[in-house]
């Protein structure tokens, strides 16, 4: 009864539904305001983005006559449902997390690859002309940023010798050094991926309002348009929590912690993963602030002619070290 109850702790509090979205509002929040600043604007308060949730869920659901009324209202549980799952699956502490599983890796990146197929999903049978065009560039550049974000997460597994992400994070402890030398190419090009999966400025040219209305979400509303915003809130977060577990050491502050009491070296290891976390996410903010948005044939160019051919380099590279070690 009690495995039962810490279960759904987990799944519904920590780190489940209750602290994800929590988080996903504060990061939203920071996202907002750090842009706001780098433009010399003010940003919004810090309730904004609870009170834009609100609004949504408040508003009329409106589901168009010629759409596919069961996808349509599916499409949006199923995006929140992937990314919660995924978030769910990082080790948050400096011990192994208690969903750790040999090939975990795999399986967050499989869980994050489902919001865009249900983006592109969502445009597609909505049965608006904006929508589907918005549809077909997301597939696009699924299958354009996509190549180069996998290469890139693998890089540091390969590097490890394990698919586990306790695993990668306990290999780091021990030789960080290997992590920070030959994979920062990798981590470069996991920031621009990441940022391509996310639909951020460059690459947010299946939204592009001045163009296409919002996209392959020109006919959602209410609390629908909701869950597909908060879907993108905490695929940022989970996103940014994968490359710091992968590349800086995740819950890992890389101090001796013998003697330490294990809720302290718990505590710690969650607070030093929420830091690094933030500071991937801040490098978000700033790409997007500084870059404008690029047409959807350069962002195809731009991961076939470099992103593509640098993480495969780097691949090479890494298997290099790996085989001289």
């Amino acid at each position: 009864m009690i495995d039962y109850l810490w279960a759904l702790f987990y799944i519904l509090v920590f780190p489940g539904f209750l602290f994800i979205s929590t988080l996903a509002m504060v990061i939203q929040w920071i996202d907002r305001k750090v842009s706001a600043r780098l433009q010399k604007r003010v940003g919004p308060p810090f309730i904004q983005p609870i009170a834009d949730l609100i609004k949504l869920l408040t508003k009329e659901d409106i589901v168009p006559k010629k759409a596919d009324s069961a996808m349509f209202s599916a499409l949006p549980i199923v995006g929140v449902a992937a990314v919660l799952t995924a978030f769910i699956y990082l080790p948050f502490y400096i011990v192994d997390s208690p969903t750790s599983f040999s090939i975990d890796l795999l399986f967050v990146l499989y869980m994050l690859s489902i919001p865009t197929l249900a983006l592109f999903l969502a445009g597609w049978t909505s049965s608006n002309l904006f929508g589907q065009v918005g549809s077909m560039r997301t597939i696009t550049q699924l299958i354009s940023y996509e190549i180069p974000f996998f290469i890139a997460m693998l890089a540091p597994a390969i590097l490890a010798g394990t698919w586990s992400l306790a695993g990668i994070v306990e290999y780091q402890s021990e030789h960080f050094w290997l992590l920070i030398s030959p994979a920062v190419l990798a981590f470069i090009i996991g920031i621009i991926a990441l940022q391509g999966k996310l639909e951020r400025l460059p690459f947010d040219s299946p939204e592009a309002e001045t163009e296409l209305v919002g996209g392959p979400l020109a006919d959602y509303s209410g609390r629908r348009y909701a869950l597909f915003r908060f879907m993108v809130d905490v695929e940022m977060v989970a996103g940014a929590a994968l490359i710091a577990v992968l590349f800086l050491g995740g819950g890992d502050f890389f101090v001796d912690i013998g003697g330490m009491n294990w809720f302290v070296a718990d505590l710690l290891g969650f607070l030093a993963l929420m830091l690094k976390t933030l500071f991937v996410v801040l490098i978000l903010t700033v790409i997007k602030v500084a870059v404008a948005r690029f047409r959807i044939d350069q962002v195809v160019k731009i991961s076939y002619r470099f992103l593509i051919p640098l993480s495969l380099l780097q691949l090479f590279i890494l298997i290099a070290v790996k085989l001289w070690l």
